[in-house]
Protein backbone atom coordinates (compact mmCIF):
# COMPACT_ATOMS: atom_id res chain seq x y z
CA UNK A 1 0.00 0.00 0.00
CA UNK A 2 2.99 2.30 0.60
CA UNK A 3 4.53 1.88 -2.60
CA UNK A 4 1.13 2.93 -4.48
CA UNK A 5 0.92 5.57 -2.72
CA UNK A 6 4.87 6.22 -3.61
CA UNK A 7 3.57 5.10 -7.39
CA UNK A 8 0.60 7.50 -7.29
CA UNK A 9 2.68 10.38 -6.41
CA UNK A 10 5.58 9.67 -9.05
CA UNK A 11 2.77 9.85 -11.50
CA UNK A 12 0.66 12.79 -10.23
CA UNK A 13 4.66 14.56 -10.64
CA UNK A 14 4.18 13.11 -14.39
CA UNK A 15 7.38 11.05 -13.54
CA UNK A 16 5.82 7.75 -14.87
CA UNK A 17 2.44 6.62 -16.74
CA UNK A 18 -0.58 4.85 -14.87
CA UNK A 19 0.76 2.42 -12.35
CA UNK A 20 -3.03 0.24 -11.40
CA UNK A 21 -2.43 -1.70 -14.72
CA UNK A 22 -0.90 -5.01 -14.94
CA UNK A 23 0.01 -4.47 -18.51
CA UNK A 24 3.68 -5.56 -20.00
CA UNK A 25 2.88 -3.91 -23.41
CA UNK A 26 4.94 -0.88 -24.24
CA UNK A 27 3.67 1.91 -26.70
CA UNK A 28 5.91 2.40 -29.70
CA UNK A 29 7.16 6.03 -28.11
CA UNK A 30 8.30 3.86 -24.95
CA UNK A 31 9.88 1.09 -27.03
CA UNK A 32 11.85 4.10 -28.92
CA UNK A 33 12.51 5.70 -25.38
CA UNK A 34 14.18 2.69 -23.97
CA UNK A 35 16.24 2.14 -26.85
CA UNK A 36 17.56 5.69 -26.98
CA UNK A 37 18.51 5.03 -23.61
CA UNK A 38 20.55 1.69 -24.23
CA UNK A 39 22.23 2.94 -27.32
CA UNK A 40 23.37 6.21 -25.75
CA UNK A 41 24.36 5.05 -22.28
CA UNK A 42 25.84 1.25 -22.88
CA UNK A 43 25.99 1.48 -26.62
CA UNK A 44 24.95 -0.47 -29.77
CA UNK A 45 26.51 -4.19 -28.52
CA UNK A 46 23.71 -4.04 -25.74
CA UNK A 47 20.70 -3.27 -27.96
CA UNK A 48 18.42 -6.21 -28.34
CA UNK A 49 18.67 -7.24 -32.42
CA UNK A 50 14.95 -6.29 -32.64
CA UNK A 51 12.48 -4.48 -30.35
CA UNK A 52 10.67 -6.41 -28.07
CA UNK A 53 7.12 -6.28 -27.04
CA UNK A 54 5.77 -8.88 -24.59
CA UNK A 55 2.33 -10.07 -23.54
CA UNK A 56 0.68 -10.83 -20.79
CA UNK A 57 0.10 -14.30 -19.29
CA UNK A 58 -2.46 -13.16 -16.51
CA UNK A 59 -6.43 -14.07 -17.66
CA UNK A 60 -8.01 -11.25 -16.06
CA UNK A 61 -5.05 -8.98 -17.18
CA UNK A 62 -5.77 -5.15 -17.23
CA UNK A 63 -4.63 -4.07 -20.65
CA UNK A 64 -6.87 -0.71 -21.44
CA UNK A 65 -2.74 1.24 -20.59
CA UNK A 66 0.81 0.12 -21.20
CA UNK A 67 2.85 -1.12 -19.05
CA UNK A 68 4.35 1.18 -16.04
CA UNK A 69 7.09 3.06 -17.55
CA UNK A 70 9.12 6.26 -16.63
CA UNK A 71 6.77 9.05 -18.79
CA UNK A 72 7.54 10.80 -22.12
CA UNK A 73 8.98 10.12 -25.54
CA UNK A 74 12.61 10.23 -23.55
CA UNK A 75 13.63 8.42 -20.63
CA UNK A 76 14.79 10.12 -17.45
CA UNK A 77 17.52 8.28 -15.93
CA UNK A 78 17.32 8.21 -11.70
CA UNK A 79 19.86 10.90 -11.09
CA UNK A 80 18.53 12.83 -13.17
CA UNK A 81 15.35 13.18 -11.47
CA UNK A 82 16.54 14.96 -8.35
CA UNK A 83 14.04 12.46 -6.30
CA UNK A 84 15.28 11.07 -3.14
CA UNK A 85 14.29 7.99 -0.79
CA UNK A 86 11.21 5.92 -1.67
CA UNK A 87 10.19 8.06 -4.58
CA UNK A 88 13.55 7.61 -6.19
CA UNK A 89 13.70 3.77 -5.50
CA UNK A 90 10.59 2.96 -7.07
CA UNK A 91 11.61 5.25 -10.01
CA UNK A 92 14.48 3.88 -10.35
CA UNK A 93 13.33 -0.05 -10.35
CA UNK A 94 10.39 1.10 -13.18
CA UNK A 95 13.25 3.02 -14.88
CA UNK A 96 15.84 -0.19 -14.71
CA UNK A 97 12.92 -2.94 -15.88
CA UNK A 98 11.75 -0.79 -18.84
CA UNK A 99 15.12 -0.19 -20.27
CA UNK A 100 16.42 -3.92 -19.59
CA UNK A 101 13.50 -5.14 -21.66
CA UNK A 102 15.22 -3.50 -24.63
CA UNK A 103 18.55 -4.83 -23.84
CA UNK A 104 20.40 -7.97 -25.36
CA UNK A 105 20.69 -11.35 -23.70
CA UNK A 106 22.96 -11.94 -20.92
CA UNK A 107 25.79 -14.68 -21.95
CA UNK A 108 26.93 -16.09 -19.08
CA UNK A 109 28.80 -19.88 -18.77
CA UNK A 110 27.72 -22.08 -15.77
CA UNK A 111 30.39 -24.55 -14.31
CA UNK A 112 29.34 -27.56 -12.26
CA UNK A 113 32.21 -29.35 -10.96
CA UNK A 114 31.50 -32.89 -8.85
CA UNK A 115 33.97 -34.78 -6.62
CA UNK A 116 33.83 -37.98 -5.37
CA UNK A 117 35.65 -39.02 -2.38
CA UNK A 118 34.69 -43.04 -1.65
CA UNK A 119 31.06 -43.54 -1.20
CA UNK A 120 30.46 -39.63 -0.59
CA UNK A 121 29.92 -37.13 -3.64
CA UNK A 122 30.16 -33.36 -3.14
CA UNK A 123 28.82 -31.07 -5.88
CA UNK A 124 29.84 -27.02 -6.59
CA UNK A 125 28.27 -24.86 -8.96
CA UNK A 126 30.31 -21.59 -10.53
CA UNK A 127 29.12 -18.33 -13.19
CA UNK A 128 30.84 -16.40 -15.09
CA UNK A 129 29.39 -13.51 -17.08
CA UNK A 130 31.13 -13.32 -20.54
CA UNK A 131 28.83 -10.46 -21.38
CA UNK A 132 26.66 -8.91 -19.04
CA UNK A 133 24.06 -7.65 -21.37
CA UNK A 134 20.91 -6.40 -19.67
CA UNK A 135 22.73 -7.07 -16.19
CA UNK A 136 24.39 -3.50 -17.00
CA UNK A 137 21.02 -1.88 -16.29
CA UNK A 138 20.52 -3.45 -12.68
CA UNK A 139 24.15 -2.17 -11.64
CA UNK A 140 23.56 1.48 -13.03
CA UNK A 141 23.75 4.08 -10.29
CA UNK A 142 26.62 1.59 -8.71
CA UNK A 143 30.25 3.12 -7.78
CA UNK A 144 31.73 0.67 -9.96
CA UNK A 145 29.21 -1.54 -12.10
CA UNK A 146 32.40 -4.07 -12.83
CA UNK A 147 32.52 -4.91 -9.50
CA UNK A 148 29.16 -4.86 -8.97
CA UNK A 149 28.86 -7.64 -12.05
CA UNK A 150 31.59 -9.56 -10.86
CA UNK A 151 30.02 -9.99 -7.15
CA UNK A 152 27.14 -11.93 -9.21
CA UNK A 153 29.90 -14.60 -10.58
CA UNK A 154 30.91 -17.41 -8.39
CA UNK A 155 34.62 -18.36 -9.82
CA UNK A 156 35.54 -22.02 -9.15
CA UNK A 157 39.40 -23.22 -9.08
CA UNK A 158 41.19 -24.17 -12.39
CA UNK A 159 40.47 -27.74 -12.12
CA UNK A 160 40.66 -31.22 -15.08
CA UNK A 161 38.97 -34.43 -14.68
CA UNK A 162 41.55 -36.22 -12.86
CA UNK A 163 42.51 -34.07 -10.43
CA UNK A 164 43.01 -34.62 -6.47
CA UNK A 165 42.20 -30.90 -4.57
CA UNK A 166 43.65 -31.14 -1.18
CA UNK A 167 40.65 -30.78 1.60
CA UNK A 168 42.01 -28.00 3.89
CA UNK A 169 38.67 -28.06 5.81
CA UNK A 170 35.58 -30.07 6.55
CA UNK A 171 32.16 -28.31 7.90
CA UNK A 172 29.09 -30.38 8.68
CA UNK A 173 25.89 -28.45 8.43
CA UNK A 174 22.70 -29.79 8.66
CA UNK A 175 19.75 -28.54 7.07
CA UNK A 176 15.93 -28.88 8.72
CA UNK A 177 13.35 -28.27 6.72
CA UNK A 178 11.21 -25.39 6.95
CA UNK A 179 7.28 -24.29 7.16
CA UNK A 180 5.89 -22.21 4.43
CA UNK A 181 6.44 -18.57 4.89
CA UNK A 182 3.90 -16.43 5.51
CA UNK A 183 2.45 -14.50 3.54
CA UNK A 184 3.57 -11.01 2.70
CA UNK A 185 1.65 -8.01 1.00
CA UNK A 186 4.11 -8.88 -1.87
CA UNK A 187 3.06 -12.91 -1.81
CA UNK A 188 -0.04 -12.05 -1.44
CA UNK A 189 -0.69 -9.74 -4.31
CA UNK A 190 1.26 -12.33 -6.68
CA UNK A 191 -0.58 -15.79 -5.38
CA UNK A 192 -4.31 -13.47 -5.98
CA UNK A 193 -2.71 -12.55 -9.71
CA UNK A 194 -2.07 -16.41 -10.26
CA UNK A 195 -5.36 -17.16 -9.15
CA UNK A 196 -6.91 -14.30 -11.32
CA UNK A 197 -8.47 -12.67 -8.37
CA UNK A 198 -8.63 -8.99 -8.19
CA UNK A 199 -7.17 -6.33 -10.07
CA UNK A 200 -4.00 -3.84 -9.59
CA UNK A 201 -6.18 -0.96 -8.60
CA UNK A 202 -8.10 -3.78 -5.83
CA UNK A 203 -4.77 -5.33 -4.60
CA UNK A 204 -3.88 -2.28 -1.69
CA UNK A 205 -8.22 -2.30 -0.36
CA UNK A 206 -8.32 -6.24 -0.47
CA UNK A 207 -5.09 -6.12 1.72
CA UNK A 208 -6.15 -3.01 3.83
CA UNK A 209 -9.68 -4.83 4.53
CA UNK A 210 -8.13 -8.59 5.95
CA UNK A 211 -6.42 -6.38 7.98
CA UNK A 212 -8.99 -3.44 8.89
CA UNK A 213 -11.36 -6.17 9.72
CA UNK A 214 -8.93 -7.77 12.01
CA UNK A 215 -8.55 -11.08 9.68
CA UNK A 216 -4.64 -10.72 9.88
CA UNK A 217 -2.37 -8.44 12.07
CA UNK A 218 1.08 -7.23 10.18
CA UNK A 219 4.00 -8.33 11.80
CA UNK A 220 7.34 -7.21 10.68
CA UNK A 221 6.32 -6.94 6.87
CA UNK A 222 4.73 -10.52 7.44
CA UNK A 223 0.28 -10.95 7.42
CA UNK A 224 -0.36 -13.04 10.41
CA UNK A 225 -3.85 -14.75 10.25
CA UNK A 226 -5.95 -14.14 13.67
CA UNK A 227 -8.21 -16.34 15.63
CA UNK A 228 -11.23 -14.58 13.81
CA UNK A 229 -9.65 -15.53 10.87
CA UNK A 230 -9.66 -19.11 11.71
CA UNK A 231 -13.41 -18.82 12.48
CA UNK A 232 -14.49 -17.30 9.72
CA UNK A 233 -12.56 -19.53 7.03
CA UNK A 234 -13.78 -22.54 9.21
CA UNK A 235 -16.99 -21.32 9.03
CA UNK A 236 -16.99 -20.44 5.26
CA UNK A 237 -15.48 -23.26 3.69
CA UNK A 238 -17.99 -25.56 6.02
CA UNK A 239 -20.99 -23.98 4.99
CA UNK A 240 -20.05 -21.67 1.97
CA UNK A 241 -17.38 -24.02 0.16
CA UNK A 242 -18.07 -22.56 -3.38
CA UNK A 243 -18.56 -19.21 -2.69
CA UNK A 244 -15.16 -18.79 -1.44
CA UNK A 245 -13.14 -21.05 -3.76
CA UNK A 246 -11.16 -19.20 -5.57
CA UNK A 247 -12.36 -20.44 -8.88
CA UNK A 248 -15.58 -18.75 -8.00
CA UNK A 249 -14.08 -15.50 -7.64
CA UNK A 250 -11.81 -15.78 -10.27
CA UNK A 251 -15.39 -16.90 -12.43
CA UNK A 252 -16.97 -14.29 -11.91
CA UNK A 253 -14.38 -11.50 -12.29
CA UNK A 254 -14.39 -13.52 -15.81
CA UNK A 255 -18.36 -12.81 -16.29
CA UNK A 256 -17.86 -9.20 -15.32
CA UNK A 257 -15.25 -8.04 -17.64
CA UNK A 258 -17.82 -10.21 -20.68
CA UNK A 259 -20.59 -7.88 -19.14
CA UNK A 260 -18.06 -4.83 -19.51
CA UNK A 261 -17.62 -6.16 -23.13
CA UNK A 262 -21.48 -6.59 -23.81
CA UNK A 263 -20.24 -10.87 -24.65
CA UNK A 264 -22.85 -11.89 -21.67
CA UNK A 265 -25.99 -9.85 -20.08
CA UNK A 266 -25.86 -8.36 -16.47
CA UNK A 267 -29.12 -8.65 -15.66
CA UNK A 268 -29.78 -12.54 -15.97
CA UNK A 269 -26.64 -12.85 -14.10
CA UNK A 270 -27.15 -10.78 -10.95
CA UNK A 271 -30.70 -12.51 -10.87
CA UNK A 272 -29.19 -16.00 -11.44
CA UNK A 273 -26.32 -15.36 -9.02
CA UNK A 274 -28.44 -13.91 -6.51
CA UNK A 275 -32.11 -15.77 -6.82
CA UNK A 276 -31.01 -18.47 -8.87
CA UNK A 277 -31.72 -22.65 -7.64
CA UNK A 278 -27.76 -21.87 -6.13
CA UNK A 279 -28.08 -18.42 -5.87
CA UNK A 280 -26.38 -16.72 -2.88
CA UNK A 281 -29.92 -16.45 -1.02
CA UNK A 282 -31.04 -19.34 -1.40
CA UNK A 283 -27.75 -20.46 -0.01
CA UNK A 284 -28.07 -18.29 2.89
CA UNK A 285 -31.71 -19.43 4.00
CA UNK A 286 -30.66 -23.10 3.29
CA UNK A 287 -27.40 -22.82 5.63
CA UNK A 288 -28.60 -20.47 7.82
CA UNK A 289 -30.80 -22.83 9.91
CA UNK A 290 -27.73 -24.91 10.14
CA UNK A 291 -25.49 -22.97 11.28
CA UNK A 292 -24.87 -23.36 15.75
CA UNK A 293 -23.17 -20.00 16.65
CA UNK A 294 -21.53 -21.11 19.47
CA UNK A 295 -19.91 -24.00 17.56
CA UNK A 296 -19.06 -21.17 14.76
CA UNK A 297 -17.49 -19.12 17.17
CA UNK A 298 -14.94 -21.98 18.43
CA UNK A 299 -11.58 -21.99 17.32
CA UNK A 300 -10.31 -26.04 17.32
CA UNK A 301 -6.43 -25.97 18.01
CA UNK A 302 -4.06 -28.50 18.45
CA UNK A 303 -2.86 -29.66 21.80
CA UNK A 304 -4.51 -27.52 24.04
CA UNK A 305 -7.07 -28.22 27.04
CA UNK A 306 -9.09 -25.66 26.38
CA UNK A 307 -11.57 -23.83 23.63
CA UNK A 308 -10.55 -20.61 22.15
CA UNK A 309 -14.15 -18.44 21.53
CA UNK A 310 -14.69 -15.00 19.78
CA UNK A 311 -16.60 -12.70 21.60
CA UNK A 312 -17.79 -9.14 21.30
CA UNK A 313 -14.21 -7.66 22.37
CA UNK A 314 -12.06 -10.18 20.72
CA UNK A 315 -10.85 -13.78 21.28
CA UNK A 316 -10.84 -15.30 24.64
CA UNK A 317 -10.10 -18.89 26.25
CA UNK A 318 -12.92 -21.22 28.22
CA UNK A 319 -12.18 -23.84 30.30
CA UNK A 320 -14.07 -26.31 32.77
CA UNK A 321 -13.19 -26.88 36.07
CA UNK A 322 -14.40 -27.84 38.90
CA UNK A 323 -16.52 -24.67 40.04
CA UNK A 324 -17.50 -24.72 36.63
CA UNK A 325 -16.46 -22.31 33.20
CA UNK A 326 -13.28 -20.19 33.28
CA UNK A 327 -12.75 -17.21 30.44
CA UNK A 328 -9.62 -15.39 30.09
CA UNK A 329 -9.29 -12.90 27.43
CA UNK A 330 -6.53 -13.09 24.65
CA UNK A 331 -3.97 -10.39 24.58
CA UNK A 332 -4.98 -8.64 20.58
CA UNK A 333 -1.29 -9.16 19.57
CA UNK A 334 -0.98 -12.94 20.51
CA UNK A 335 -1.60 -14.86 17.62
CA UNK A 336 -2.88 -18.56 17.05
CA UNK A 337 0.84 -19.69 16.43
CA UNK A 338 1.96 -17.89 19.38
CA UNK A 339 -0.75 -19.77 21.62
CA UNK A 340 0.63 -23.04 23.81
CA UNK A 341 -0.67 -24.68 26.71
CA UNK A 342 1.77 -22.68 29.28
CA UNK A 343 0.71 -19.64 28.02
CA UNK A 344 -3.17 -20.82 28.43
CA UNK A 345 -2.31 -21.98 31.60
CA UNK A 346 -0.60 -18.10 32.46
CA UNK A 347 -4.08 -16.29 31.44
CA UNK A 348 -6.50 -18.93 33.30
CA UNK A 349 -4.39 -18.71 36.35
CA UNK A 350 -5.37 -15.04 36.68
CA UNK A 351 -8.89 -15.47 36.70
CA UNK A 352 -8.49 -18.73 39.21
CA UNK A 353 -5.60 -18.00 41.80
CA UNK A 354 -5.16 -14.51 40.71
CA UNK A 355 -2.32 -12.03 39.33
CA UNK A 356 1.29 -12.80 39.84
CA UNK A 357 2.40 -10.53 42.85
CA UNK A 358 6.27 -8.83 42.69
CA UNK A 359 5.61 -7.13 45.96
CA UNK A 360 5.00 -4.22 48.19
CA UNK A 361 5.50 -0.77 46.96
CA UNK A 362 7.77 1.13 49.45
CA UNK A 363 5.78 4.17 50.01
CA UNK A 364 1.84 3.46 49.68
CA UNK A 365 2.12 -0.08 51.14
CA UNK A 366 -0.19 -1.84 48.39
CA UNK A 367 0.59 -5.14 46.39
CA UNK A 368 1.61 -4.69 42.91
CA UNK A 369 0.38 -6.92 40.51
CA UNK A 370 1.56 -8.39 37.13
CA UNK A 371 -1.48 -8.91 34.66
CA UNK A 372 -2.05 -9.51 30.99
CA UNK A 373 -5.51 -7.65 29.38
CA UNK A 374 -6.72 -7.80 26.02
CA UNK A 375 -3.60 -5.26 24.99
CA UNK A 376 -0.66 -7.33 26.76
CA UNK A 377 0.93 -7.26 30.09
CA UNK A 378 1.00 -4.12 32.62
CA UNK A 379 1.27 -3.57 36.34
CA UNK A 380 -0.97 -2.80 38.79
CA UNK A 381 -1.12 -0.93 42.07
CA UNK A 382 -3.48 -2.18 44.65
CA UNK A 383 -6.61 -3.94 44.36
CA UNK A 384 -9.94 -2.79 42.86
CA UNK A 385 -12.65 -1.96 45.34
CA UNK A 386 -15.67 0.20 45.74
CA UNK A 387 -13.38 3.16 47.16
CA UNK A 388 -10.58 2.78 44.68
CA UNK A 389 -12.75 1.70 41.16
CA UNK A 390 -9.78 2.46 39.07
CA UNK A 391 -6.29 1.53 40.34
CA UNK A 392 -3.06 3.16 38.56
CA UNK A 393 -1.74 0.96 36.07
CA UNK A 394 0.76 1.01 33.49
CA UNK A 395 1.95 -0.97 30.35
CA UNK A 396 5.19 -2.94 29.91
CA UNK A 397 6.78 -1.50 27.37
CA UNK A 398 8.75 -3.12 25.13
CA UNK A 399 11.85 -5.04 25.95
CA UNK A 400 9.94 -5.90 29.30
CA UNK A 401 7.90 -9.14 29.78
CA UNK A 402 5.41 -10.43 32.43
CA UNK A 403 8.11 -12.82 33.60
CA UNK A 404 10.97 -11.10 33.53
CA UNK A 405 9.49 -7.65 35.16
CA UNK A 406 11.04 -6.66 38.75
CA UNK A 407 9.42 -4.89 41.51
CA UNK A 408 11.79 -1.81 40.87
CA UNK A 409 10.99 -1.60 36.90
CA UNK A 410 6.95 -1.78 38.07
CA UNK A 411 7.69 0.77 40.78
CA UNK A 412 8.92 3.21 38.10
CA UNK A 413 6.41 2.81 35.21
CA UNK A 414 3.72 3.53 38.31
CA UNK A 415 5.30 6.53 39.27
CA UNK A 416 4.88 8.01 35.10
CA UNK A 417 4.95 10.81 34.40
CA UNK A 418 8.60 11.34 35.87
CA UNK A 419 9.28 15.23 35.94
CA UNK A 420 13.24 15.41 34.56
CA UNK A 421 13.52 19.20 35.09
CA UNK A 422 12.60 22.75 33.57
CA UNK A 423 13.45 23.54 29.95
CA UNK A 424 16.14 26.21 30.68
CA UNK A 425 14.84 28.95 27.56
CA UNK A 426 11.43 28.62 28.76
CA UNK A 427 10.93 27.51 32.65
CA UNK A 428 8.48 24.87 31.33
CA UNK A 429 8.25 21.47 32.41
CA UNK A 430 10.00 18.64 30.81
CA UNK A 431 8.67 15.09 31.52
CA UNK A 432 9.04 11.42 30.67
CA UNK A 433 5.75 9.17 29.99
CA UNK A 434 4.86 5.70 28.22
CA UNK A 435 2.06 6.60 25.89
CA UNK A 436 0.11 4.27 23.41
CA UNK A 437 2.88 4.97 20.40
CA UNK A 438 5.70 4.18 23.26
CA UNK A 439 7.91 5.94 25.50
CA UNK A 440 8.32 9.57 24.81
CA UNK A 441 9.55 12.56 26.50
CA UNK A 442 6.98 16.21 26.29
CA UNK A 443 7.98 19.88 27.06
CA UNK A 444 4.99 21.65 28.79
CA UNK A 445 4.68 24.70 27.16
CA UNK A 446 2.20 27.16 28.00
CA UNK A 447 -0.73 26.27 25.32
CA UNK A 448 1.40 23.64 23.36
CA UNK A 449 2.47 20.69 24.15
CA UNK A 450 5.98 19.16 22.16
CA UNK A 451 6.46 15.60 21.78
CA UNK A 452 9.18 13.81 20.97
CA UNK A 453 9.86 9.61 21.29
CA UNK A 454 12.55 7.16 22.97
CA UNK A 455 14.81 6.23 20.54
CA UNK A 456 15.50 2.58 21.09
CA UNK A 457 18.43 3.07 23.28
CA UNK A 458 16.93 5.08 25.28
CA UNK A 459 15.18 3.86 28.83
CA UNK A 460 12.63 6.00 30.17
CA UNK A 461 12.95 4.95 33.42
CA UNK A 462 16.63 6.53 33.51
CA UNK A 463 16.39 9.17 31.17
CA UNK A 464 18.30 12.35 32.03
CA UNK A 465 17.03 15.65 31.59
CA UNK A 466 20.43 16.50 29.11
CA UNK A 467 19.12 13.45 26.73
CA UNK A 468 15.47 14.85 27.04
CA UNK A 469 16.77 18.22 25.83
CA UNK A 470 18.95 16.36 22.90
CA UNK A 471 15.76 15.00 22.00
CA UNK A 472 13.59 17.87 21.58
CA UNK A 473 15.89 20.24 20.00
CA UNK A 474 15.61 17.23 17.17
CA UNK A 475 13.73 18.64 14.24
CA UNK A 476 10.04 17.00 15.22
CA UNK A 477 8.72 13.95 12.91
CA UNK A 478 5.25 13.52 11.38
CA UNK A 479 2.79 15.84 9.52
CA UNK A 480 4.38 18.81 10.78
CA UNK A 481 7.35 18.05 8.24
CA UNK A 482 5.32 18.19 5.57
CA UNK A 483 4.27 21.46 6.51
CA UNK A 484 5.01 23.97 3.73
CA UNK A 485 6.04 26.48 6.39
CA UNK A 486 8.62 24.49 8.37
CA UNK A 487 10.39 23.66 4.95
CA UNK A 488 12.26 25.47 1.87
CA UNK A 489 10.46 26.45 -0.79
CA UNK A 490 11.22 24.35 -4.39
CA UNK A 491 11.36 28.08 -5.77
CA UNK A 492 9.74 31.41 -4.97
CA UNK A 493 8.09 33.57 -7.46
CA UNK A 494 7.76 36.86 -6.12
CA UNK A 495 5.57 39.06 -3.98
CA UNK A 496 2.04 39.21 -4.98
CA UNK A 497 0.93 42.74 -6.62
CA UNK A 498 -2.03 42.89 -3.94
CA UNK A 499 -1.05 42.52 -0.96
CA UNK A 500 2.69 42.25 -0.65
CA UNK A 501 2.72 38.14 0.59
CA UNK A 502 5.40 35.84 -1.00
CA UNK A 503 3.89 33.18 -3.87
CA UNK A 504 6.07 30.12 -3.49
CA UNK A 505 5.53 26.58 -5.26
CA UNK A 506 5.98 23.82 -2.73
CA UNK A 507 6.57 20.02 -2.56
CA UNK A 508 4.20 18.19 -0.89
CA UNK A 509 2.81 14.94 -0.53
CA UNK A 510 0.54 15.21 -4.04
CA UNK A 511 3.30 16.83 -5.96
CA UNK A 512 3.88 20.58 -6.73
CA UNK A 513 1.70 23.29 -5.65
CA UNK A 514 1.28 27.51 -5.07
CA UNK A 515 1.10 28.88 -1.92
CA UNK A 516 -0.13 32.44 -1.01
CA UNK A 517 -1.15 32.93 2.39
CA UNK A 518 -3.32 30.54 3.14
CA UNK A 519 -4.36 29.47 -0.46
CA UNK A 520 -3.14 26.53 -1.87
CA UNK A 521 -3.15 25.47 -5.88
CA UNK A 522 -1.93 22.74 -7.63
CA UNK A 523 0.31 22.69 -11.12
CA UNK A 524 -0.93 21.19 -13.83
CA UNK A 525 0.42 18.08 -14.41
CA UNK A 526 3.19 18.30 -16.74
CA UNK A 527 4.26 21.34 -15.72
CA UNK A 528 7.95 21.38 -13.80
CA UNK A 529 9.10 23.78 -11.64
CA UNK A 530 10.72 25.76 -13.98
CA UNK A 531 8.05 26.21 -16.34
CA UNK A 532 6.02 28.26 -13.88
CA UNK A 533 6.02 32.07 -13.80
CA UNK A 534 4.86 34.45 -11.57
CA UNK A 535 1.73 35.67 -13.78
CA UNK A 536 0.47 31.68 -14.01
CA UNK A 537 0.70 31.31 -10.43
CA UNK A 538 -2.02 34.35 -9.99
CA UNK A 539 -3.80 33.40 -12.53
CA UNK A 540 -4.09 29.95 -10.89
CA UNK A 541 -4.90 31.60 -7.57
CA UNK A 542 -7.26 34.06 -8.95
CA UNK A 543 -9.65 31.35 -10.39
CA UNK A 544 -9.43 29.51 -7.21
CA UNK A 545 -10.48 32.36 -5.22
CA UNK A 546 -13.14 32.96 -8.18
CA UNK A 547 -13.95 29.08 -7.34
CA UNK A 548 -14.49 29.81 -4.10
CA UNK A 549 -16.48 32.71 -4.31
CA UNK A 550 -19.09 31.27 -5.84
CA UNK A 551 -19.23 27.96 -4.19
CA UNK A 552 -19.72 30.28 -0.84
CA UNK A 553 -22.49 32.33 -2.50
CA UNK A 554 -24.50 28.87 -4.29
CA UNK A 555 -24.25 27.81 -0.24
CA UNK A 556 -25.71 31.10 1.02
CA UNK A 557 -28.25 31.45 -1.35
CA UNK A 558 -29.50 27.17 -0.83
CA UNK A 559 -28.97 28.26 3.22
CA UNK A 560 -31.13 31.40 2.36
CA UNK A 561 -33.45 29.19 0.33
CA UNK A 562 -33.87 27.12 3.15
CA UNK A 563 -34.79 29.49 6.09
CA UNK A 564 -37.18 31.47 4.00
CA UNK A 565 -39.03 27.92 2.91
CA UNK A 566 -38.42 26.97 7.25
CA UNK A 567 -40.11 30.12 7.85
CA UNK A 568 -43.45 30.09 5.60
CA UNK A 569 -43.66 26.95 6.75
CA UNK A 570 -43.97 27.83 10.18
CA UNK A 571 -46.55 30.58 9.06
CA UNK A 572 -48.76 28.15 7.23
CA UNK A 573 -48.57 25.65 10.72
CA UNK A 574 -49.23 28.93 12.71
CA UNK A 575 -52.28 29.89 10.72
CA UNK A 576 -53.55 26.28 10.91
CA UNK A 577 -53.32 25.88 14.43
CA UNK A 578 -54.93 29.44 14.78
CA UNK A 579 -58.00 28.11 12.90
CA UNK A 580 -58.19 25.41 15.02
CA UNK A 581 -58.17 27.01 18.03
Amino acid sequence: MKMMRVAQNLYEQGYITYMRTDSVHLSDQAIAAARDCVDKLYGKDYLSPQPRQYTTKSKGAQEAHEAIRPAGSTFRTPQETGLSGREYQVYDLIWKRTVASQMADSRQTQIIMQLLVEDAGFRSSGKRIDFPGFLRAYVEGSDDPEAALEDQEVILPNLKVGDSPKCTDLEAVGHETQPPARYTEATLVKTLESEGIGRPSTYASIIGTIIDKGYAQLVSNALVPTFTAFAVTDLLEKYFPDVVDPSFTSKMEQTLDDISTGEAAWLPYLKEFYLGDKGLETLVKEQESQIDANVARTVELENLDAKVRIGKYGAYIEKENGDGVVTASIPKDLTPADLDPQKVETLLRQKTVGPDELGIHPETGETIYVKIGPYGPYVQLGDKTEENPKPKQASLPKGITSENVTLESAIGLLSLPRTLGVHPQTGAQIQANLGRFGPYVVHNQTGEKDYRSLKASDDILTISLGRALELLSEPKKGRSTRNSKSKAAERELGAHPEDGEPVNIYNGPYGLYIKHGKTNVSIPEGLSVSDVTLASALEWLASKASTAKSTRKTTSKSRSSSSKSRTKSSTTTAKKTKKAS
